[in-house]
């Protein structure tokens, strides 16, 4: 099983490196960048470390309505170039409340023809260096790039937290799907049937993409420290999660609404505290200690699955979102090496 981690670059720049360093130290084959306006910007960041790494792939976690997607594919060649053939990139539609901040309509964005319409057009400049297209949301007229790869194929994976048509959208046209906010067993095997009835449709082998659980956590020695700790987190994805990946985890959707209302207020710390632990802790897989991480993750190979991507979680994030009294946990780095010291190996074991 292919085995990744994702970072939200909220540190200083110096830290975020080494971090990426470490993990290509460590063997990680992937290292995730979240690309939003409320972080550092992860291109530049992914172009230092390309200098400083050897053998991980380093993949933006992007977007293609805030960003042009003829820009995105030529950003990605000359990443590509810069790291010798390890660029590639996530994309969706992106961060909600983030278009929302940007005066996006989300409700008319029309995500599934959007979305698309972007990766016939990422793929084809990627691949020819050019494009023509004309479709409802994008229009090029003789657009072309010097820029070029070294790997041969640039690998598109698309990211989803709802579906089903984005994940069955996937299985159609990318190079693969990864999960976002899917931690129970009914909504991982959710997404991965969705992606089989794309790829089905479009007379693809499912098997032959990449299916990436995106998942988030906390390991620690102290388990009980690892889910306070991660449950902060947990509430904050609790916005963006739909009425029906809720009931996929076995949560009441009303459960969310004084959540839901206290964060559109702005109220963090009201939110964080109305967001019951029966449901954090739903949202949150792996989490506890090592022993415990390898008991949650043991159900990806059998549903489906051929890579995990982990976030870990630690109490320098939790202050950057709010001023909360957690335990302490073990720093990123230091999960990180807990994960390859204790986990990893059970996890390469998988199929």
């Amino acid at each position: 099983m292919k085995v990744s981690f994702c970072i939200l670059p909220d540190d200083s720049v110096e830290d975020i490196l080494e971090t990426i360093q470490l993990g290509d130290h460590l063997g990680f084959d992937a290292v995730y960048v979240a690309d939003e306006i409320f972080h550092q910007d992860a291109w530049q960041l992914l172009a230092a470390a390309a200098t400083r790494t050897e053998h991980i792939e380093l993949v933006i976690t992007t977007h293609i309505v805030l960003h042009e997607p003829s820009y995105v594919a030529q950003r990605l060649l000359t990443l590509d170039a810069l790291s010798n053939g390890r660029a590639a990139a996530l994309y969706s539609i992106g961060n909600t409340s983030m278009l929302k901040q940007h005066g996006i309509d989300v409700g008319g964005l029309k995500a599934i023809g959007r979305l698309r319409e972007a990766h016939q057009v990422m793929r084809t400049l990627l691949d020819t260096g050019e494009v023509d297209f004309e479709g409802k949301f994008f229009r090029y007229d003789g657009i072309f790039t010097s820029a070029r790869s070294r790997q041969s194929r640039i690998p598109l994976t698309m990211g989803g937290i709802r579906g089903p048509k984005t994940f069955e959208l996937a299985g159609e046209v990318a190079d693969g799907l990864m999960t976002g906010l899917a931690s129970s067993e009914e909504a991982l095997r959710y997404a991965v049937d969705c992606v089989k009835i794309g790829a089905e449709r479009a007379g693809r082998d499912w098997a032959s993409l990449e299916t990436a659980a995106g998942l988030i956590g906390t390991i620690s020695p102290d388990g009980d420290a690892a889910r306070e700790v991660a449950r902060v987190v947990a509430a904050f994805y609790i916005p963006a999660m739909a009425d029906e990946a809720a009931l996929r985890h076995g949560i009441d959707p009303n459960e969310l609404v004084p959540v839901r209302e206290a964060f559109a207020r702005g109220d963090v710390k009201t939110a964080i505290g109305l967001a019951p632990d029966h449901v954090t802790d739903k949202l949150m897989m792996p989490v506890g200690t090592p022993s415990e991480w390898i008991e949650q993750l043991r159900i990806l190979g059998p549903l489906g699955y051929n890579h995990v991507c982990l976030t870990p979680i630690d109490n320098a994030m939790v202050r950057t979102l709010v001023d909360i009294d957690v335990p302490p946990v073990p720093s990123v780095r230091e999960q990180l090496q807990l994960i390859h010291d204790e986990v990893l190996p059970t996890l390469r074991g998988q199929q």
